[in-house]
């Protein structure tokens, strides 16, 4: 265990279980999703509805893939400005979003969106100008990695369900229509990005990190983990603890644009993803980074300002944050 860190932790195990549909329990789930978003902006959650197939298919391509040899894998590379396809082990570092100089990160990434059909690219912004930002996708042969395009296209739709749903529940959780956030991510512009953690030939260097401190950008993030340790949020008294393992789970954060959204009641906490001491073998996360419509207008929602708590955020759009963001953490 990292020094410094605390065995128990704030974040609230949540189960979706029946919270879907109105009703006791849903009343019962958005109201520790508010806790938790006013508290960590972190849950736990169970009872999602998601199979065990679909996540067991996407993990299992994905490390097929990064078992390619490093050569044939590099020719997944994306062109400059071009998010999709494969970023090699330290060749970019999240702390430096937050303008910390960091050491890179021992992760390398695959990266999809869903803009292989063009009208769903215009649909989600598409503009003359913006082409890199709505690339297709960069997928491996299909003899090298049998299907894996068909794994992360159904894993990428079940998160887009799933996202719906929360938003929703987040949406009454903010005294909203349940349906408030629809429009404003019906387009959305959502990033899947596999992370594998390779193996360890000897322990990380001081200060570097299998992903180093950062917050995220978007609306909310659903990750899922191989079970293993390693992922922590910086406590609000500046302590860093572990994020609870918890089997058929998934982990939910906001990002810093629902921060900004909900006039900073809800938090966009910083997190980190550690190699615990004595822990060198490889893992696999999946992280699917939800973001709203490009062009949607970000500014503060009604029910969280008030004559004594004017907006403390100037508008924004979802499109020019992230891709700010994007271009400061890539060496």
């Amino acid at each position: 265990m990292t020094s410094g860190v605390k065995i128990a932790s704030r974040v609230p195990l949540v189960d979706l279980a029946g919270a879907f549909e109105p009703g006791p329990h849903r009343d019962e789930a958005v109201d520790v999703i508010r806790r938790a978003c006013e508290d960590v902006g972190f849950l736990v959650i169970t009872g999602h509805g998601v199979g065990e197939e679909v996540v067991q298919g996407i993990d299992s391509v994905s490390r097929a893939f990064f078992a390619l040899p490093e050569e044939e894998k590099r020719t997944h590379v994306g062109a400059p400005g071009i998010y999709r396809g494969f970023t090699p082990s330290q060749a970019s570092a999240l702390a430096l979003s937050r303008e910390d100089e960091s050491l890179p990160d021992l992760c390398e990434l695959y990266t999809v969106n869903r803009f292989d059909d063009p009208d769903v690219a215009r649909r989600a912004g598409l503009r003359e100008g913006r082409e890199g930002f709505f690339a297709p996708n960069i997928w491996p042969d299909p003899d090298r990695v049998p299907g894996f395009k068909d794994a992360f296209e159904t894993y990428y739709e079940v998160m887009e369900d799933l996202a719906t749903k929360l938003m929703r529940l987040m949406a009454l959780a903010l005294g909203l229509d349940e349906c408030w956030f629809d429009d404003k991510i019906r387009d959305h512009i959502t990033n899947l990005t596999v992370n594998h953690y390779p193996a360890l030939d000897r322990p990380a260097r001081p200060g570097q990190f299998r992903r180093g401190a950062h917050s995220d950008w978007g609306s909310l993030t659903i990750l899922y983990h191989d079970g293993e340790p390693g992922l922590q949020i910086m406590s609000p008294d500046g302590e860093w603890e572990d994020v609870p393992v918890v089997a058929d789970s998934f982990v939910v954060n906001l990002g810093d644009l629902m921060a900004a959204w909900t006039n900073d009641r809800w938090v966009s906490t910083l997190h980190r993803v550690v190699a615990p001491e004595g822990d060198m073998g490889d893992r696999i996360s999946i992280a699917f980074f939800h973001q709203p419509t490009y062009d949607a207008r970000i500014e503060c929602i009604p029910t969280c300002t008030s004559p004594d708590d004017p907006p403390h955020h100037e508008p924004t759009t979802s499109g020019g944050w992230i891709l700010s963001m994007l271009e400061k953490t890539i060496y």
